[in-house]
């Protein structure tokens, strides 16, 4: 392989002899597939929306109600600011991250479509007690199932949209899982503001809708075909090549199929995954994929603002219909930024998208905070025209994540781990994003409160340090066959190091192999 700068990835063992075309059989497996998304997405969108409507509040949080209809005439950092509150909302990730753990071994040995059948079951059942609840205990049990069906999908679907993908269109096909989730945050955005005008149960039906995305996955997910890595990963190497074949639209498969088969001849050999994440040869995907890029997806502060956009424009002085419109059209540049971002990822590489947005999110983060520190506090109303700022350096951040840490921070991960470790990586992906997205959730109007504009000067220092993790330690990853990313690693100019000891002394089947 060459060597090289930050960057270089080496040529790929056979990915020129790989063939595909896009056939129907695909895109309607690839549609379904990524329909896990919009779950995922709704409740993003839904939660904070709900959480901001006044009959949700006089129901179960009175204090919350009584404390906002104080600070009715002034604005106030501190209005939204109850530990049971945000409890509503990081309870469904907290189950989540536990979930993973089982979803991790039903997508090994089951299968990724089994994973995304028991996770729209789960969610459905969440969603139906939650639009039923008569007290803060339904409401938590609700999220509680939420959280399992979110971990389930979370953790197969970007596998399976990564490994049906052929390698020169796989980042645009990984991000259909990010575009639903972003569609998904603008529909339940959309069913907010429609409801909040509907006294005094439009709550319940903001939240009674999520059945709908997870019926429609559950029913396309019977007819959903399983992966070709996963059924070769079983030993079901005829149907394997079955579904591989009809996928690429061609019998010509033989050099795709034989790098599937070698990858799986190395995983059988591995009966602890979670265990060989540890190995040496393992690091970098352990470091990058399951660790780094999923905890600083949410260290952006970006969720803080799905979750909270609605609450924080109220905080901010916006009546609540102003708060709402303002969170669809943050949405609406989310939705944008995705499709940006899945026609010129593969184009311009994953590298390219997470530095240059870095440094926009930097500049708004920081434009938001001098604003409010300026401007904001004291019972003071913001003008129109500092309100439309903040709003306009609200969507610029939203955009530059929506095409960067938003669909390539579950992309990414999704590419690094051979198939040996890849469900157990996956795992681990969920897991810490889960977690970071409950301590955001939980921690956010806490600190809000308390830190006031310098949580957004936080979130910029945190983006200048994840810029620089990814500059120095992540290789270029477009157009590398998935089965042939551990070849990167051996060019590293820094990773090479790590790996060299067992790549030399060829420790497992794949990692002996050579360019």
């Amino acid at each position: 392989m060459a060597g090289g700068g930050f960057g270089d990835a080496g040529p790929a063992k056979r990915a020129h002899l790989y063939e595909y075309r896009i056939t129907g059989y695909f895109i309607f497996a690839c549609f379904v597939a990524a329909l896990g998304g919009s779950l995922f997405g709704y409740d993003l969108g839904v939660s904070g929306g709900v959480t901001s409507m006044d009959d949700f509040l006089k129901e179960f949080f009175p204090k919350v109600y009584r404390r906002k209809q104080a600070h009715l005439k002034e604005t106030d950092y501190c209005k939204y600011d109850n530990q049971i509150l945000t409890l509503f909302t990081s309870s469904l990730y907290f189950a989540g991250l536990i979930s993973t753990f089982g979803a991790s071994y039903v997508t090994r040995n089951k299968g990724r479509r089994a994973s995304i059948l028991v996770g729209s079951v789960s969610f459905f059942l969440g969603a139906v007690l939650n639009a039923a609840a008569v007290n803060i205990g339904m409401l938590i049990i609700g999220r509680i199932f939420l959280g399992v069906g979110i971990g389930f999908g979370n953790q197969a679907v970007p596998l399976y949209l990564s490994e049906m993908a052929p390698s020169k269109i796989r980042g645009a096909i990984n991000q259909l899982f990010q575009l639903t989730t972003c569609l998904g945050i603008l529909i339940a955005n959309l069913v907010n503001y429609g409801t909040e005008k509907i006294h005094p149960w439009g709550w319940r039906l903001s939240l009674g809708l999520a059945t709908v995305p997870a019926t429609l996955m559950f029913v396309g997910g019977l007819f959903l075909p399983e992966t070709p890595n996963s059924l070769v990963e079983q030993g079901r190497l005829e149907e394997g090549r079955q579904i591989l074949e009809k996928v690429r639209g061609t019998p010509n498969v033989d050099a795709e199929f034989d790098d599937l088969v070698d990858a799986s001849n190395a995983a059988q050999a591995i009966k602890h995954p979670f265990k060989n994440l540890l190995a040496r040869r393992n690091r970098p995907q352990l470091v990058i994929g399951a660790l780094g890029i999923p905890a600083f997806q949410q260290l952006t502060g970006m969720n803080s603002i799905l979750f909270y956009a609605p609450v924080i424009f109220q905080s901010l002085g916006f009546g609540s219909g102003a708060s709402l419109y303002s969170s669809v059209l943050t949405s609406v540049t989310l939705v944008l930024a995705t499709f940006i971002s899945m026609s010129l990822v593969d184009k311009f590489g994953r590298r390219a998208f997470f530095l240059e947005a870095g440094c926009e999110m930097i500049l708004c983060m920081v434009a938001v905070a001098i604003t409010l520190a300026l401007k904001f506090g004291q019972g003071v109303e913001l003008s129109k025209g500092i309100g439309i700022f903040l709003v306009i350096m609200i969507c610029l951040f939203v955009l530059a994540y929506g095409r960067s840490w938003g669909p390539l921070g579950w992309l990414v991960p999704s590419e690094l781990f051979p198939l040996e470790t890849r469900s157990a990586g996956q795992s681990v992906v969920v897991c810490v994003n889960l977690f970071c997205t409950a301590l955001i959730a939980q921690c956010f109007l806490v600190s809000l409160c308390h830190l006031r504009y310098g949580i957004f000067l936080l979130f910029a220092g945190l983006i200048v340090i994840m810029s620089s993790f990814i500059y120095f330690l992540l290789p270029e990853t477009k157009q590398v066959p998935i089965e042939e990313i551990y070849l990167l690693w051996q060019s590293h100019w820094f990773w090479k190091n790590i790996v060299q000891d067992e790549t030399e002394g060829g420790t497992n089947g794949k990692s002996g192999l050579q360019a």
